[in-house]
């Protein structure tokens, strides 16, 4: 039978029987009606008495008489015989029947609440868009009954319209639509509510939204899903009016509220658009900058936004502020104080009587400085130490402090824990460590030991984070240092342009070497690792000019004990000369139109026959080896370090017209000695910090100690000793010029010198030769490449008119560069730069002029991958003429490899 309800009646028919049925009115997700309207239209209607239709037959199907029920009538009482649901294949059945809240042996009473709440909560689950309770049988006092349901689709494909990529990418996440999702009117609600927020966000206060759906025609049950979005134009401030403001003027304000600014020139590169929650900030950083001048009471009294009436885009805000009166510090007393003396706290607080009331800066003298009070505290082990600035007394304009100071007692280390260290030995991580078990409690040290870390190049260092976990009862702390290990071994695949045409290279640099492992397997990955030892290996080569190798080894803690260092390298290379018949039609070409002209193109014929002008009988090749030791010093402070070292160079030469020494063999014996201080804090993104190198090279006076006469020498034997002594002296400064200390100024200062002890003995070897991105298609060891943007490869290299040669002896070079992150992450790290640099090389110390400075500027970009090292393009301009030419330098591109520039 079936039961058919309408007012107050039951029939019974066909064996089955409808109990209760209700359709979703509001199929179409996009429909002007909201889901939360609906539901509580649908909710209303199964809350009132019911007015049943037939359903599924009419009168004249029905063979028998109906059973009356009657409405108005005490409900009967059935027990639940079986409960069946149909029309949800993608669920569990005794899932949905838990759900439904009824139970097989229920007795529920028809009609009856029972249903009728079940039904309310499938529908407000909102994956059903019908559901209907039926009676397929009535025996006795016992009821069987069927749940019919149809699933609302899901959703097989989902596309945005009207959305930049990034835009995109940022709302997939929130709006809650994937692929495999069920659509409800709910969902797409959700996803216009949560989208128009996201563009009111970002200025667009007009913006539309619409879902749409379809049926997917190739998979039943599924529909494709397409989001429109209409930005509209965006929400701009036209002008911002002030009332109440004495203090600061309409243009210091306009100044302090860094988003909700005037229309006008001077706010040219800010932004205009306006956004609620921006105002509500700029609202607070006006008081605060009030508060930081002394108006302590300084508040908003009103503040209304109002539509432009002449842009419907735009909108005038009113602020009317009321200022207050100006305070100043008075007496400033200190309680609680037992390690240091009032005198000496207020010596370091430097906040004085009759000083403007600023509480921003007070707290950052007593917290948040380098040498805050808070400072002396626990870098001497008292980390539990508080101070609460109470204000106690306020005098007309005057306020009396009171520092209410905990001091507590000294902590002490108790345990060090190391967490995410998967790639070197811990105790290569616990060596680099200012903290130690059983010291007191240094928060400076726990800093140091997080640079420390950072500067071993294995680990991530936007993610080096303290654990710190005081423990009262007995006056110790716990500290771990959370790592994120990351590959810092590197591979060297690269390609330039010299002065022989294309130069391949390729290296390996393992920075976590183990010399101690070498016989032992297990630890291999390639190399054996573990010890943070660093190994380079190398090799260029252009087939025909050009072939050279190098390796090097660098021991950080020589013994293990101390962070003494030990490096070595050895090194190969050869160059081949050109035939005479090519060098005669260069050396022409090159007096005829100047260097210049020469480097500017116009020998792009001998530049494709030089490959064919080898001669094997014309040749350049230097060997070498160096070993030098490190020593990290304790004074004037321990970032201050000490580096010696002794190198070994011979040159063997045969028929090389390019230096004064055309045959021959010549010795280069020298020892480096380098006093620097680093404080940096991150090798790679530098924020802050400072770098400083002085440095000396020197060989034996050969001259002075032989006494030959070095005017009448052949020059073969003139320079078989060579010798010389060189000076460098390297500063770089990194300062922070935001908040977030992303944005960061790197200024450089770079000066070298080249002298010698005889004017007859003046070495041709290690001169400088200055220009371009100091790369060059091949290494040459007896020469030094100083870059400088925006002018071409040596062409600030001054030409010795009576060697024939370019040669430079001494050079300075001044750098700014504005430095901002455009990702910082593991895997790569990019930044944007733009720089200013002035520069020149000269001939002798007599001819040098610290005003002679060439000029640039430009703008590039730096890619750093753990794999592949440092790299990058920047683009320069060369405002003044290259040495030797009236032409200007102009335009330049230069690659970075490698290197800094």
């Amino acid at each position: 039978m079936i039961l058919l309800l309408s007012f107050g009646t039951m029939y019974a028919a066909n064996d089955t029987i409808a109990v209760d049925s209700v359709q979703n009115v509001a199929q179409n997700p996009d429909s002007t009606l909201s889901q939360d309207v609906a539901d509580e239209d649908i909710m209303d209607i199964v809350d009132e008495d019911f007015d049943w239709d037939v359903m599924d037959t009419t009168v004249e199907e029905v063979n028998n008489p109906y059973p009356v029920i009657e409405y108005s009538m005490s409900p009967k009482t059935y027990e639940i015989a079986d409960i069946k649901i149909t029309g949800a294949p993608s669920y569990e059945d005794f899932v949905l029947i838990g759900f439904s809240g009824l139970a097989v042996g229920d007795k529920i009473q028809v009609p009856g609440d029972e249903i009728t709440k079940s039904l309310k909560r499938f529908w407000k689950q909102g994956l059903f868009s019908e559901v209907t309770f039926l009676a397929k049988k009535i025996e006795g006092n016992k009821i069987w009954l069927e749940i019919r349901l149809k699933q609302r689709p899901r959703v097989s494909s989902l596309t945005y319209a009207g959305l930049k990529k990034s835009e995109k990418e940022d709302l997939e996440v929130k709006v809650g639509i994937s692929n495999g999702s069920q659509m409800t009117p709910n969902l797409a609600d959700r996803a216009k509510t949560v989208i128009k927020k996201y563009m009111t966000e970002k200025g667009f206060y007009h913006t539309e939204v619409k879902v749409l759906q379809a049926d997917d025609k190739d998979r039943p049950g599924f529909v494709k899903v397409a989001i429109i979005v209409d930005k509209k134009a965006k929400t701009k401030v036209s002008k911002l009016y002030i009332t109440g403001n004495e203090a600061l003027s309409h243009r210091k304000i306009n100044h302090v509220m860094k988003k909700t600014n005037d229309n006008n020139i001077i706010n040219f590169f800010r932004t205009k658009k306006f956004v609620e929650a921006e105002f509500e900030k700029d609202k607070k950083t006006l008081i605060e900058k009030y508060n930081e001048l002394g108006y302590r009471d300084a508040y908003i009294v009103s503040d209304s936004v109002v539509v432009s009436p002449t842009d419907s885009n735009r909108v005038d805000v009113f602020l009317e502020v009321s200022e207050g009166q100006k305070y100043y510090f008075r007496n400033i007393a200190w309680v609680g104080n037992t390690v240091y003396p009032y005198e000496y706290l207020d010596a370091v607080l430097n906040i004085k009587k009759g000083d403007v009331y600023n509480l921003k800066e007070m707290n950052k003298r007593l917290l948040e400085d380098d040498d805050a009070v808070s400072k002396l505290y626990t870098d001497n082990g008292y980390l539990f130490f508080n101070v609460d600035p109470v204000e106690v007394k306020i005098e007309g304009d005057s306020i009396d402090f009171e520092m209410r100071m905990y001091e507590g007692r000294p902590a002490t280390i108790n345990q060090i824990n190391i967490v995410g260290n998967t790639r070197v030995y811990e105790h290569v991580v616990r060596r680099e460590l200012y903290t130690k078990p059983g010291q007191l409690y240094s928060q400076s040290d726990i800093m140091r030991s997080l640079r420390e870390l950072a500067q071993m190049g294995h680990f991530d260092q936007e993610k080096l984070v303290p654990d710190i976990q005081p423990n009262p009862e007995d006056e110790t702390v716990d500290i771990t240092y959370v790592l994120e290990t990351k590959s810092s071994d590197q591979i060297e695949l690269s390609v330039g342009w010299g002065a022989t045409g294309l130069t391949g290279s390729v290296g390996l640099k393992f920075t976590n070497f183990a010399m101690q492992n070498l016989f032992k397997p297990e630890t291999y990955r390639i190399v054996p690792q573990g010890e943070g030892q660093t190994f380079t290996i190398n090799a260029r080569s252009n087939g025909v000019y050009y072939t050279s190798v190098a390796m090097s080894f660098l021991e950080p803690w020589l013994g293990g004990k101390r962070p003494n260092s030990l490096s070595t390298s050895v090194f190969f290379a050869s160059q081949t000369g050109y035939s005479d018949r090519y060098y005669k039609s260069y050396q022409d070409l090159y007096n005829t139109y100047s260097y210049a002209y020469y480097s500017s193109g116009y020998s792009d014929y001998y530049a494709q026959l030089q490959e064919a002008e080898a001669d094997p009988e014309k040749y350049l090749r230097t060997v070498g080896a160096s070993i030098g030791y490190g020593k990290r010093l304790s004074w004037p402070d321990d970032y201050f370090a000490f580096y010696g070292e002794l190198s070994y160079q011979v040159y063997f030469m045969k028929s090389w017209p390019y230096l004064i020494v055309t045959d021959g063999v010549s010795h280069n014996l020298a020892i480096n000695l380098q006093l620097s201080r680093s404080s940096i804090d991150n090798p790679i993104y530098t924020r802050r910090g400072s770098q400083f190198v002085l440095g000396v090279k020197l060989t034996p006076p050969y001259s002075i100690l032989n006494g030959k006469d070095y005017a009448s020498l052949p020059t073969n034997d003139r320079y078989r000793l060579i010798e010389y002594h060189k000076w460098k002296f390297s500063g770089k400064v990194f300062t922070p010029m935001t908040r977030d200390a992303k944005l960061v100024l790197m200024t450089r200062a770079d000066i070298g010198y080249l002298g010698h002890y005889n004017a007859d003995a003046k070495t041709p070897f290690e001169t400088y030769y200055m220009g371009g991105d100091g790369m060059s298609g091949y290494s040459s060891y007896s020469t030094e490449y100083v870059s400088m943007r925006g002018y071409s490869a040596g062409s600030l290299t001054p030409y010795d008119t009576k060697l024939g040669r370019n040669l430079g002896y001494m050079y300075n070079k001044f750098t700014l560069e504005l430095r901002y992150p455009i990702a910082l992450e593991q895997q790569a790290t990019i930044w944007a730069l733009a720089f200013m640099e002035a520069g020149n090389c000269f001939s002798d110390i007599k001819s040098y002029n610290p005003f002679n400075l060439k000029r640039s500027a430009g703008v590039g970009v730096r890619l750093f991958l753990p794999m592949f090292g440092l790299m990058g393009i920047d683009w320069g301009w060369g405002f003044d003429q290259i040495s030797g030419s009236n032409s200007y330098s102009g335009s330049q591109f230069h690659f970075v490899l490698g290197q800094e520039l």
